[in-house]
């Protein structure tokens, strides 16, 4: 009796899980996320883990990387958020993060700044880095 009175409260459980999961990566964005300097702080609170692409449009490596941010958007859907932030435009954010070169990542983990990757890199760099975060 005890064993199937466990056995029912693991499936259950498990359910429980497989639904929360669920139900949170639904509410995820599966593309990039447009941001500024307002929407910024929000957005790197809002989700557990962050990567902001800091790019302009005048920035060839900018676009040549552009492609692979909506790719890895989809491909993490649920457990990383894409940003894109035009320092054009939001130079408050810019100034704050000292952005200096462009294209550059920011990696927030909890709303923390854990990383910065600078330069355009391959896409499976860029997992890698991105993969030293996930939980």
């Amino acid at each position: 009796m005890d064993d199937e009175l466990e056995s029912i409260r693991r499936r259950k459980l498990e359910e429980l899980m497989k639904s929360a999961k669920e139900t949170k990566s639904e509410n995820w964005p599966n593309e990039p996320v447009t941001v500024n300097d307002e929407t910024f702080n929000s957005l790197i609170h809002k989700y557990h883990l962050v990567v902001v692409d800091c790019w302009a449009p005048w920035c060839g490596p900018c676009r040549i990387i552009e492609p692979m941010i909506e790719e890895l958007a989809k491909e993490y859907t649920g457990k990383v958020v894409f940003g894109r932030l035009n320092i054009d435009e939001n130079q408050k954010t810019a100034l704050d993060y000292s952005i200096m070169s462009i294209p550059t990542m920011l990696i927030f983990k909890n709303s923390q700044l854990v990383d910065r990757p600078i330069g355009a890199m391959p896409k499976e760099m860029l997992k890698s880095r991105i993969k030293n975060y996930l939980d």
